[in-house]
């Protein structure tokens, strides 16, 4: 059975130029918490969790706590899921936190891949943004702009062909902005959607 060392990812994350900012290990789990910028959405709560003999689990601390009707999130986590390859929306938590998930396998798991897959939820972030504003900004009307460069543009530039169908529907437009629609697409062989029960979240699918 394939196993992943830790620090085989320590030494990963490093050559992704991607600065972790704590990490933690028990019972054999370790994890890896980041900051990590999209193209449109900065500084985006990152974590990843690998139980070494499993798998490893991408999760991103997507928006505070929903404080609109449950049922209204629900739905749009359905569709989100339903409409989205690679990754799946789910409630955290008593505080029905949203965070947005992919998980790899380990075995076969590289340092592309583990790259592919942080850039692919960060090109989803890009993607949702307008329509989270109401989650991550209460009340602001559009998202605000960046206000500097990325500083995961050279992770954006590496996977950029694989990424073309994702994020194809990300336009600019004529005021300088970027604007973006739902892309369809099927998920790669050798990753997966499905949140790994080791974190403990209560998925969007809870009625």
């Amino acid at each position: 059975m394939a196993t992943i060392e830790a620090d085989r990812v320590d030494g990963w994350l490093s050559d992704l130029d991607l600065q972790t900012i704590d990490r933690g290990e028990r019972d054999g789990i370790t994890s890896w918490d980041l900051s990590l910028d999209g193209l449109r959405r900065a500084d985006i709560r990152f974590t990843l969790i690998l139980d070494p003999a499993r798998v490893l689990l991408l999760w991103v601390h997507y928006a505070p706590p929903v404080n609109d009707a449950f049922r209204v999130s629900y739905r749009q986590f359905l569709r989100w899921n339903d409409e989205l390859p690679y990754v799946k929306f789910a409630l955290s938590g008593v505080e029905d936190r949203p965070v947005l998930t992919s998980e790899v396998d380990v075995e076969g798991l590289t340092s592309e891949l583990l790259g592919l897959g942080i850039a692919r939820l960060l090109t989803v972030c890009d993607l949702l943004l307008d329509e989270s504003v109401h989650w991550l900004w209460p009340g602001a009307k559009k998202p605000p702009g960046m206000g500097r460069p990325s500083r995961q543009a050279a992770l954006f530039e590496r996977y950029a062909t694989d990424l073309r169908e994702l994020r194809g529907d990300i336009v600019e437009t004529t005021s300088g902005a970027t604007s973006a629609m739902l892309p369809t697409a099927t998920p790669a062989a050798g990753t997966t959607s499905t949140a790994s029960s080791m974190a403990g979240s209560d998925e969007a699918s809870q009625d």
